[in-house]
């Protein structure tokens, strides 16, 4: 799911030449009725939900003080409201015995955040919160893994020309544990 359906459509192509199975849906993880719709609909498509995948980030780098409220609730209610939404949307297709699923184990959750939240911006956080949270509940009481990655800054792709100054690479030594970018 997205907002852009070009995107979205780039990305199926892209698994699909990959010989996956691949379908899109146009939507905002900020509107429950989307991820509600996205979540049936990608049910109802493949016949069971085995893993779900939250990658979606808005941001402002800016300091604290330059962040206007609406853009922190921006940020926040794509971030980590519409992680948790999703995840509240899909629990029932997860949880062990569930719609397509059998009796012996739940599903996968896998929270995508970022390490900018370390350096330049702080929001990204609360995904990670949202993730242990969910991860001792859920994966107590419905045997789903929910699991988070943060990776860093991967040199060259969309994200960091638009995120990060050219200069970056002359700050890799400051900010990043191995002082280079990651490759494609």
């Amino acid at each position: 799911m997205g907002r852009r359906k070009q995107v979205l459509d780039s990305a199926v192509s892209a698994l699909q030449s990959l010989g996956i199975k691949a379908v899109d849906f146009v939507g905002d993880v900020r509107k429950q009725e989307d991820a509600k719709r996205v979540v049936e609909s990608t049910f109802k498509h493949f016949g069971r939900l085995d893993i779900l995948v939250n990658a979606a980030a808005g941001n402002f780098l800016v300091p604290a003080e330059d962040l206007s409220p609406n853009g922190f609730k921006t940020v926040m209610d794509i971030d980590s409201v519409g992680t948790f939404t999703m995840c509240y949307e899909a629990l029932k297709y997860l949880k062990k015995g569930g719609p397509g699923r059998g009796s012996s184990s739940g599903g996968t959750i896998l929270n995508i955040s970022a390490t900018l939240h370390y350096t330049a911006s702080w929001l990204p956080f609360a995904i990670d919160s949202v993730t242990r949270n969910l991860a001792l509940e859920w994966g107590t009481d419905y045997d789903i893994r929910v699991n988070g990655i943060a990776p860093g800054p991967i040199s060259g792709t969309p994200s960091m020309s638009k995120l990060a100054p050219d200069e970056i690479d002359n700050k890799a030594r400051e900010y990043m544990l191995l002082y280079k970018l990651g490759d494609k």
